[in-house]
């Protein structure tokens, strides 16, 4: 596998895992919003909460994804795997 290929795939599988941990926040936080919180709110506050609830699990898996993120570029050499995605070339112009 090339550089470019582990760049792609890397890319896929992040995207993958923070879309995973926001789903996974978004039912815990469901879970636990529904066995303490909903029972002490009115009807009508659902809405707001559910909406909470989903911005929070937004926040939760972008802090997890750093992370987890920060973790794996400590172990691992990035140039050595890794292509750059944006290059800069420098053209003159005469």
């Amino acid at each position: 596998m090339n550089k470019k290929f582990n760049t792609i795939l890397f890319i896929l599988g992040a995207t993958l895992f923070n879309v995973i941990i926001a789903v996974i926040s978004f039912f815990l936080l469901v879970i636990l919003c529904g066995r303490f919180i909903f029972p002490r709110i009115p009807d009508t506050s659902y809405s707001w909460a559910v909406s909470l609830i989903l911005l929070a699990s937004i926040a939760i898996s972008i802090f997890v994804y750093r992370a987890v993120l920060k973790f794996f570029l400590n172990r691992i050499d990035v140039e050595q795997y890794f292509d750059p995605l944006f290059v800069k070339h420098n053209i003159r112009r005469q």
